[in-house]
């Protein structure tokens, strides 16, 4: 079996799930709710009424995102930022696949299973929650994730791709 990996530098934390699979549990379903906040709420009802229809969509967008980040910052003020659990191994991502990923150290136990919050580095940036099993000391095969999350994952995947390929372009004239 071929795996296709394609280099992306990503910051990872994570622990083995056995240590605490309950709470791992817990926090991966918080994190996909996190989205579901009033004005993120708001905009899905309005999108579905077609309410948007004659909006543009990017500005809607940073719109709705200013707020999140006023949301975010009126959260630090007060000091109210969720509790994260803490996760004992921080770890770079070198490269990712579909449903794959490599780090850069040798720091897995085939067979065993983790749980780890992936540092995306897209728009906005955040944590994206996922269970993965060590196929070797660095090759992990993600074995759970949102929908939302792979839809992102994967047009991250695809946006290094074209970034390779335009570097290989320029490189050969």
């Amino acid at each position: 079996m071929s795996i296709r990996l394609v280099p992306a530098p990503i910051s990872l934390v994570f622990s083995e799930v056995d240590v605490d699979k309950d709470s791992f549990k817990r926090e991966y379903h918080q994190l996909s709710e996190s989205d579901d906040n009033p004005i993120n709420q708001w905009l899905k009802l309005a999108k579905a009424r077609g309410e948007t229809s004659e909006t543009d969509p990017v500005v809607l967008n940073l719109l709705v995102e200013l707020h999140n980040k006023i949301d975010a910052l009126e959260r630090f003020l007060k000091n109210e930022e969720p509790q994260r659990i803490s996760l004992t191994v921080e770890a770079t991502i070198d490269s990712i696949g579909f449903e794959y990923f490599n780090l850069s150290d040798e720091i897995l136990q085939e067979g065993r299973e983790y749980y780890g919050r992936v540092e995306m580095p897209v728009h906005p940036k955040r944590d994206v929650p996922v269970f993965f099993k060590a196929e070797s000391k660095t090759l992990a095969k993600i074995i759970k994730i949102h929908d939302r999350d792979e839809k992102e994952w994967g047009a991250y995947l695809t946006a290094r791709e074209r970034v390779l390929i335009r570097e290989a372009k320029e490189n050969r004239e």
